[in-house]
């Protein structure tokens, strides 16, 4: 006749083999008892620079013509920016284009616009005066003024927004952990979602608009946000 026996001591054995091997699985679980939180902080400081972008325009018949009349006006003008010691003077465009006009689907040139276009940064305080000295030089177009803060102002304010996001994390599992009688015992993970630059403050204008015999164009700053992210991962 067969025995079971052997067969119960294998049942046995197989049972306790389970349990052994589901011991590290709960004791895993009770490591990974963590909450998840996301400080942020904003930095707001002020607007101290100015980057122009500007030059001259003409419309004519003749292209050469209206070329050496952009490159005359032009050498004024870099001149005047150069003696009012601007930072980071550079050309950003130069273009000679045809211009039409159409009529019963036939196209018609009329002329050339010509023109060359620089970019530089003063300081905020003197890019008003600037503007107007530029259009009695012959500029005839500003296409846009940013404002923005000193390298080294938003490099200080991208350091305090981590520091402040970072102690927010940590106050909101605090507050958290202390409602639910619960106790943090280490930060498993960090990740920084970083410190973002902030965009600069853009000012559009003319040349047209500005009168040689008015006060100077104000140019007003501003602020710039610099904000910042921490997310921890913490045990309790």
């Amino acid at each position: 006749m067969l025995s079971i026996k052997p067969v119960n001591k294998f049942i046995l054995s197989f049972s306790c083999l389970s349990l052994a091997l589901m011991q590290p699985v709960l004791a895993q679980d009770q490591i990974l008892k963590t909450i998840t939180v996301t400080g942020q902080a904003i930095e707001r400081i002020p607007t101290t620079i100015a980057t122009v972008q500007l030059g001259v325009e003409i419309e004519g018949k003749n292209a050469s013509e209206i070329q050496q009349e952009v490159a005359k006006r032009t050498v004024s003008l870099v001149e005047l920016l150069r003696s009012s010691n601007v930072q980071r003077l550079q050309t950003s465009g130069i273009q000679l284009r045809p211009n039409y006009t159409y009529d019963n689907n036939q196209r018609q040139l009329t002329g050339y616009v010509a023109s060359n276009l620089v970019s530089f940064e003063l300081a905020i305080d003197q890019v008003g005066r600037l503007l107007d000295d530029s259009v009695k030089v012959g500029a005839t177009r500003i296409d846009n003024v940013s404002l923005t803060a000193t390298e080294t102002a938003i490099a200080q304010a991208q350091k305090q927004a981590l520091m402040k996001a970072s102690l927010d994390a940590q106050q909101q599992a605090e507050v958290v952990l202390n409602t639910l009688n619960l106790k943090a015992q280490e930060i498993i993970t960090i990740n920084v979602n970083g410190a973002n630059i902030p965009n600069p403050l853009v000012r559009e204008a003319i040349a047209d608009k500005l009168v040689s015999n008015m006060p100077s164009s104000p140019v007003i700053g501003g602020e710039q946000a610099v904000s910042a992210s921490v997310t921890l991962q913490i045990r309790y």
